[in-house]
């Protein structure tokens, strides 16, 4: 059929139902209120659109009923109001209109129009759910996986899910996938996950082709593949998913697909304008470095200035290194330091280490071996190997503790062992005293730490 065709058919139906809407028929000035609602065979008019939905609701239609409500949640035709919306859903939903039931609860669970009360919109979610609506049911589960109105369940919120998956539901399919990822109330199934996130992701769900993304990523379910991964992040990241686009970029700015600079910065930059603090961290790290873009020391200051203010640790020690160079900024020592020592309290090996190197020195804080001392254990105990030969250096003079030449040659074999097999520094929670560095360097360890003990025994100690 033809686009003229179709028009012409449909102002025809318009046609039909005016007259009848005009006497008075309730389900003629429904219907014409939804050519005007939706702008189909007429143009799009929520005025009008309002008026017969009016006329019909008034008349007892509930599905008219619902739509008017609707409108007064959204602001369509008329001023938006909470309270006249839940009127309207009220008088459908008792009647058993299962979309009214829905969004009655709605408005419970968020306190729109109504006491705010989960049991109460638990109850309706429930009515609605029970006469099939898909997403209603979603609904129902997120409120037993939740714990909202009603105690937390997984297997009801597993099978209410399920219901509402197995009729299309792209958000209860999302659902799904993330309780089998999670082990939520079952043992966790990255396969049964991988076959749900397809399902709402082949519907267009971005949050569900972000994990298919990174299932084909990781190699979750799946065999790795990151050209997959990559077309599902992208399909994910053209809809403003700003994980999707954070994760693209990390994608690409590690080699794999095209392996373009320019690309992976692009979305960095994306998923960084709208906020992403590790977007905004390599979009500061790859402008500071030139990768993908001309290399521009205060563009990267604005962008790790940015992600630290949100609490960073890597953001954060980017600044402070800049600081401490001079790149991009003034020189300043001191603020180097503020910027080393918040990202040392959360755990930032690299920061702690240099912090206990400005302490060290008298560099932008007061000189402090004692302080000193403690940046580099902190650092050296996970396993950053320039802190323990700085460690080792402190304790092998007595700067800041107790002169132990055994301890100190312990701590630079550590670090000597991690120069020798050529590793970089563990993460955060890894590399304690005793597990990192070469099997000489933990046998040594041991012996010292038996040494220390007997020591501290001995007779007359």
């Amino acid at each position: 059929m033809s686009r003229q065709n179709a028009a012409r058919e449909g102002y025809e139906v318009f046609l039909w139902f005016h007259p009848a809407a005009v006497r008075g028929n309730a389900y003629a000035q429904y219907n014409l209120g939804l050519l005007y609602k939706q702008g189909d065979a007429v143009e799009r008019n929520d005025a009008a659109a309002l008026k017969w939905m009016q006329l019909a609701a008034q008349q007892g239609l509930a599905a008219a009923q619902n739509h008017l409500g609707a409108m007064y949640c959204n602001g369509r035709g008329t001023r938006r109001s909470d309270e006249m919306a839940a009127w309207w859903f009220q008088r459908a939903a008792a009647q058993g209109d299962p979309a009214a039931q829905q969004n009655l609860g709605q408005l419970y669970r968020k306190g729109r129009g109504v006491p705010q009360s989960h049991e109460v919109a638990f109850g309706w979610f429930y009515r609605a759910a029970e006469q099939g609506l898909a997403s209603a049911q979603n609904l129902l589960g997120e409120c037993y996986l939740q714990g909202l109105g009603v105690p937390v369940s997984f297997p009801l919120a597993m099978a209410w899910f399920r219901k509402a998956a197995r009729q299309g539901q792209a958000l209860a399919q999302l659902n799904l996938a993330l309780m089998y990822r999670r082990g939520d109330g079952v043992e966790a199934d990255d396969v049964q996950a991988l076959c749900w996130f397809r399902e709402a992701a082949a519907q267009g769900n971005p949050v569900a082709q972000r994990y298919l993304g990174l299932a084909y990523a990781q190699g979750k379910g799946v065999r790795a593949d990151p050209e997959r991964a990559i077309a599902w992040l992208e399909r994910a990241a053209l809809q403003d998913d700003t994980d999707a686009q954070y994760a693209l970029g990390t994608l690409l700015a590690a080699g794999h697909g095209s392996g373009d600079d320019e690309r992976a910065l692009s979305w960095f930059l994306r998923a960084a304008e709208r906020g992403h603090a590790q977007a905004q961290y390599w979009a500061g790290t790859m402008v500071a470095s030139g990768r993908g873009a001309a290399r521009e020391p205060a563009r990267a200051m604005e962008w790790f200035l940015r992600a630290a203010e949100q609490g960073a640790a890597n953001a954060q020690f980017s600044l402070g290194v800049m600081y401490a160079k001079g790149d991009g900024v003034p020189r300043d020592e001191a603020r180097a330091a503020e910027w080393y020592r918040r990202a040392a309290q959360q755990g930032d090996a690299s920061a702690q280490n240099n912090l206990g190197v400005l302490y060290a020195n008298g560099q932008g804080v007061p000189h402090d071996d004692t302080l000193a001392t403690y940046w580099y254990r902190q650092a050296a105990e996970q396993g950053h190997a320039l802190a323990q030969f700085n460690l080792g250096a402190m304790v092998n003079s007595g700067r800041g503790t107790e002169r132990d030449p055994l301890r100190a040659y312990m701590w630079m074999l550590l670090a000597a062992g991690k120069a020798h097999d050529g590793r970089r520094p563990r993460r955060p929670g890894f590399g304690k005293l005793g597990t990192s560095g070469s099997p000489w360097a933990r046998a040594l360890a041991t012996r010292v730490q038996v040494a220390r003990r007997q020591r501290r025994h001995a007779p007359g100690a």
